[in-house]
């Protein structure tokens, strides 16, 4: 089968283009990668493990759903021992929090410092130092999924 020439390869030279440009302007660009005038991005946490370098689950196929949570933990208190179902990662804004599980690994955050949380692990956290700790925690669940359970209540866990 015979095509005009001019005409096909117009539209060959067209669709490559197009293709071209169109992989160009569509490629990702990851936004701690990105050059944006006046802003500055600081990627603080990317990871496919926890603190303690356990692979992370895969995500459930329920409907998501996201959680945020600001915990301001006082000098010499403590979280009780739990563990988080869900994935989640958090940012210390201010304080030292010490985070240790109950295999006896142990984490030291200081201000400015993200952590890739442990899940499906007994885990406690506190403040050992002297100002309060501001932390923030996202959790990456489903709807109707607990995002904590405490060591009472964990089964299957540990």
């Amino acid at each position: 089968m015979s095509y005009p020439s001019s005409r096909c390869s117009r539209h060959v030279r067209a669709c490559l283009i197009f293709g071209l440009l169109g992989g160009l302007i569509a490629a990702p660009v990851a936004a701690d990668q990105a050059t944006i005038p006046g802003v500055e991005v600081q990627r603080l946490a990317r990871s496919s493990q926890s603190w303690n370098g356990h692979p992370l689950p895969a995500y459930r196929s329920e409907q998501p759903e996201i959680t945020i949570l600001r915990f301001r933990i006082a000098p010499g208190a403590r979280l009780p021992l739990h563990l988080h179902p869900v994935i989640n990662a958090g940012v210390l804004l201010s304080g030292e929090l010490t985070v240790e599980s109950k295999a006896g690994e142990i984490l030291h955050l200081k201000a400015g410092e993200a952590l890739v949380e442990l899940v499906g692990e007994l885990h406690f956290g506190y403040n050992a130092g002297a100002e309060p700790v501001d932390l923030i925690v996202f959790y990456a669940g489903n709807v109707e999924q607990p995002i904590m359970e405490l060591a009472e209540e964990a089964t299957g866990h540990d």
